[in-house]
């Protein structure tokens, strides 16, 4: 398999989890109906996870076909920058501290951490390997 196909398929996947991130986290913020044992988030972070991810999408895909290494590198910092946010999104679902929450409720596809987790966690080892693709200059 060439370098190339997996940078664009994994430049897929970043897509479908900034997607799905909007998707399941867009209007959760603040309506009063969040599980109990689940912390709430900043709708501001999905903002950012949003905005970050579609112009780092475009600034990335543009490096692949130009073949720019400059824009590469901006595009990373993006895709970090994406990562980082997304992990700090994926903090929600850190147990609460409170005497009185119950546990956080089962988890199912799509719903609860495990989506986020595959796709966070996803998220970063795909943006390690477009680091390496990048600093490697296999574009």
């Amino acid at each position: 398999m060439e370098w190339s196909n997996v940078t664009w398929f994994l430049t897929a996947l970043g897509a479908v989890v900034v997607l799905l991130t909007r998707i399941r986290l867009g209007g959760d913020s603040g309506d009063g109906h969040r599980v109990s044992g689940v912390a709430g988030f900043s709708s501001a972070l999905v903002r950012i996870h949003t905005t970050v991810g579609v112009l780092t999408l475009i600034a990335w895909i543009v490096a692949l076909v130009t073949g720019t290494h400059l824009i590469a590198l901006g595009a990373l910092a993006g895709w970090w920058l994406l990562a980082i946010v997304g992990l700090l999104l994926l903090a929600r679902w850190l147990p609460s501290g409170s005497k009185h929450a119950k546990g956080a409720t089962g988890d199912a596809w799509g719903s609860g951490a495990g989506l986020s987790v595959l796709g966070h966690v996803g998220m970063v080892v795909g943006v390690a390997y477009f680091t390496f693709v990048t600093v490697t200059e296999r574009l």
